[in-house]
């Protein structure tokens, strides 16, 4: 039987799954990463996704955590891109992700299927070749996807037929100077990290080096079925982003939605169908939560990619005559969430040890949001480096 709620409490419901109803305290951390991950493009939007969602958080409390106690791990993952999650689910957002077939895994990875078949090679024959070298080249050093893709290239190339090897050596079509064969290798290690094979090491300057997982971490990450992985992975997207639907899904885990049967089907007799001016499914026993989440007022400075704002149905939370302002190809800003609601976007711009804050919202704002903001504002500010911030209010 479908149940019908309202669109408010789907909003409700989702917020408060977010840790966007309320602050989690100090020790939440990894409580806010666990719910879907928490991506880490472009750089730094993590920290303020995790300040948004957790009380007096630290740029050293997430160093801590990720290079000291090794609680909090950053890989690639949904998508093919960076994301922090708490290192105890690595399972989930590894092996939970990774594409079970080849024509999954080149959906995934978009542009490998033409560069893989030139050399006459499959995607899953591609990267046990990187997989084969990426440990004599990675043991006991952190290396940028660069450098690590470079080094591969030439070793593989050695083992390859002259004819295949003339093709691994020619410029390939995704950057200037830049061999076939080491595009290739970029594409498998989005796989390998999906492997739990290498992970992501805290960035040094501008740079986000990879290490093997077994030397970055004390103990291995645990071997589990790939079925009970990717099921946890269709209930912590239900849990966050429901009501939705198999395709939402797939878009948002990064494959096509007639891909997607591997997971979605593992879940589908723990769901009840939803009507709330389009039909998705929630999880049963998520019901009850749905119809009382607490009402959200408080006023968030969301950055741009934040895990609230990755949701597909974007018209549940953004007028769509907005959608182009607020998610954009390249260059996505932050989001104002106030009383609920995306109420605008804003950018910031840093001059020494100033930071402006812009605010363009999609009406005006009540006098009390301004306040607010302005002492959000003040704590993003030394999270962004600064010392000092202004607050500019626009309105579309």
């Amino acid at each position: 039987m479908t149940v019908t709620v309202t669109s408010g409490e789907v909003t409700a419901f989702r917020l408060h799954a977010h840790h966007l109803t309320n602050r989690l305290g100090e020790r939440g951390l990894l409580d806010a990463a666990g719910g879907c991950g928490v991506q880490n493009s472009p750089p730094g939007s993590a920290l303020l996704a995790f300040h948004a969602r957790v009380q007096n958080l630290t740029q050293e409390r997430v160093d801590e955590a990720v290079s000291e106690d090794k609680s909090l791990l950053q890989s690639w993952s949904m998508r093919g891109s960076p994301f922090y999650f708490p290192t105890a689910d690595a399972p989930v957002f590894t092996t939970g992700v990774l594409p079970p077939t080849e024509e999954a895994m080149r959906q995934f990875i978009p542009g490998v299927g033409p560069a893989v078949d030139k050399l006459g090679l499959t995607l899953t024959e591609a990267v046990e070749l990187t997989g084969g070298e990426i440990g004599d080249v990675l043991t006991g050093r952190q290396l940028a996807i660069d450098d690590l893709g470079a080094e591969l290239a030439e070793r593989i190339a050695k083992k390859l037929s002259k004819k295949r090897r003339d093709t691994w050596d020619e410029e390939g079509p995704h950057a200037a100077g830049q061999p076939l064969g080491e595009a290739v290798v970029h594409f498998c290690i989005r796989i390998l990290t999906l492997q739990g094979v290498v992970c992501l090491a805290p960035r040094a300057g501008n740079k986000a080096p990879f290490v093997l997982v077994d030397e970055w971490l004390d103990d291995p990450i645990p071997d589990i079925e790939p079925d009970h992985a990717r099921a946890e992975l269709v209930r912590r997207y239900l849990r966050c982003y429901g009501p939705s639907t198999r395709a939402d899904f797939a878009a948002w885990l990064g494959v096509r939605a007639g891909d997607a049967g591997p997971w979605w089907s593992l879940v589908e007799d723990e769901m009840t169908p939803v009507e709330f001016g389009r039909k998705a499914w929630v999880l049963t026993e998520d019901l009850d939560a749905l119809r009382s989440a607490p009402t959200p007022t408080e006023v968030r400075l969301l950055p741009p990619r934040d895990p609230y704002t990755q949701l597909r149905d974007r018209e549940t939370i953004v007028d769509k005559r907005y959608h182009q302002d607020v998610w954009k190809t390249v260059g996505d800003p932050g989001t104002v969430l106030a009383g609920g609601k995306i109420t605008g976007i804003w950018r910031p711009h840093k001059t020494g040890r100033k930071l402006t804050i812009s605010i363009k919202t999609f009406g005006a704002l009540p006098v009390r949001d301004k306040k607010s903001l302005r002492a959000e504002a003040e704590q993003v500010a030394p999270l962004r480096g600064a010392s000092s911030v202004d607050v500019e209010f626009d309105t579309y």
